[in-house]
């Protein structure tokens, strides 16, 4: 008999867990990695059209540029065709990392949903097996930020450049999935306490523990 149990500790977590895994798919693919110095293009006068300040932005695999001279506005998509035309090999081995991390948290997430109904998996926790694989996820995602920068990285003034949401996203996504990681261990608490166990035994099938 399936038996829905929510709790404040495992809810959070359910929350949190999606939260983390479409952080980091957004920052994955947004091009806002990198921003320019603010520019403006003097050949750019039609009526309608943006002709104020722009930041250029470099992404992982995408970039953000005013194209052409007819006033087409900022462009944003792939300026890499291939995984070879990637700017540098280091950024090339960031993006498997970096996509293996969000795969896995992807899925987590997906698990995550399905833990209000199902606490265990061939008699193991549920719960402690998403905290390991977030673990692993959060992992995959440090060595993919730390490769991004390349072995020549050094303290640097950015000037008029700028380090973009996106990269910051990207690191935030990546110190929640640990805490995604601690807090499984809540939920599992949680839903295994003796109150839950007490509701069970009452034949509840919902159980609401908030």
């Amino acid at each position: 008999m399936c038996h829905v149990i929510v709790t404040c500790r495992s809810l959070l977590w359910t929350l949190l867990s999606i939260i983390v895994a479409f952080a980091e798919l957004v920052a994955f693919m947004s091009p806002d990695w990198l921003l320019g110095f603010p520019r403006s293009d003097p050949s750019v006068n039609g009526e309608g059209v943006d002709s104020g300040q722009y930041r250029p932005a470099l992404g992982l695999y995408s970039r953000c540029l005013r194209i052409g001279t007819q006033g087409v506005g900022v462009i944003c998509g792939p300026y890499a065709a291939t995984f070879g035309e990637v700017a540098s090999g280091f950024w090339q081995t960031t993006m498997l990392f970096l996509s293996a991390g969000t795969l896995v948290l992807g899925c987590v997430a997906c698990i995550s949903i399905f833990s209000l109904c199902f606490q265990s998996i061939l008699k193991k926790s549920i719960f402690n097996i998403c905290g390991l694989l977030q673990a692993i996820g959060g992992l995959l995602l440090m060595v993919g930020l730390m490769l991004y920068c390349g072995p020549e990285a050094l303290p640097f003034r950015p000037a008029a450049c700028s380090l973009g949401w996106a990269f910051y996203a990207a690191i935030g996504g990546t110190l929640a999935t640990f805490l995604c990681a601690v807090l499984s261990a809540q939920a599992e608490i949680a839903t295994s306490s003796d109150k839950v166990q007490e509701e069970i035994e009452e034949g509840k099938s919902l159980i609401c523990l908030l």
